[in-house]
């Protein structure tokens, strides 16, 4: 796939804000139940999983200030909107470099939700590799961090067996997970998307888990300031607040049905 990024070396010198768009891929895990399943029927299954395996993303940015949002589109099989899979992916996020903060608009279940909270703090490890993204000179960095704080917004059926497991257990270990990030310097902000962020350069590129997001096209702004718009409804919670929200509901529901049987 060719990425085709507007606005060359000579473009940023002056232009620190503007758009960064991108591409998310995510790979489908099968497991042992996969084993069960025909080539032809993983396939199918992909394909209509496919809006919530691949998405696109604007991150709006300044100096200091950056928003993160999904562009919606509709499902290609149904027509319609991936309602049930939107109550497990990120909403509007609102990052501020200068003071540490978060903000997101969140929903679950039909109630609003805004998470207030620090930026996710990441120990980058800047390596010597280098490659050209598009028209960008990037730089590769590595963080471990723990895995709970990379999508903590996600939620599924097998994450709450697992966190019901390490309750009962008398130890938890904590489940690091590599991030994998290239930047390019000729853009000196310390943004990108989702929660990455604190690196000298904008981050066009991030791997995680079983997910890679590409940036594909920059539009620099000639603006004096972009203008970032924060999410502001909704219960106020931190993260780990939402989290075990979403959790005792979905073990709510998990009972019910135990129940019904």
């Amino acid at each position: 796939m060719a990425f085709l990024l507007f606005g060359g070396a000579d473009a940023v010198a002056q232009n620190f804000q503007g758009k960064a768009y991108y591409l998310s891929k995510s790979t489908i895990e099968f497991g042992r139940w996969g084993a069960t399943l025909s080539e032809e029927r993983k396939k199918e299954i992909k394909q209509r999983l496919k809006n919530r395996l691949e998405k696109n993303y604007i991150l709006t940015f300044n100096i200091e200030e950056s928003t993160f949002d999904e562009e919606e589109r509709l499902d290609a099989v149904s027509g319609a909107t991936d309602s049930w899979g939107k109550n497990f992916t990120p909403g509007t996020s609102y990052k501020n470099i200068k003071t540490n903060t978060v903000l997101q608009d969140q929903e679950f279940y039909g109630k609003k939700f805004l998470i207030a909270d620090q930026l996710l703090k990441l120990e980058w490890n800047i390596t010597d590799e280098s490659k050209k993204i598009g028209d960008y000179f990037c730089m590769k960095a590595l963080a471990l961090v723990p895995s709970d704080s990379i999508a903590w917004y996600d939620f599924s059926w097998d994450k709450l067996r697992s966190n019901s497991n390490a309750e009962a257990s008398d130890t938890e270990a904590i489940e690091l997970t590599q991030v994998e990030a290239w930047y390019t310097p000729q853009i000196p902000v310390s943004h990108g998307p989702l929660e990455y962020s604190g690196l000298p350069g904008l981050i066009l590129e991030v791997s995680a888990n079983n997910t890679t997001m590409l940036c594909y096209k920059i539009v620099l702004s000639t603006d004096d300031q972009t203008k970032i718009k924060k999410p502001g409804k909704g219960e106020i919670v931190k993260k780990s607040e939402y989290q075990n929200i979403v959790m005792s509901k979905m073990a709510e529901m998990r009972d019910m049905y135990r129940g019904r049987r």
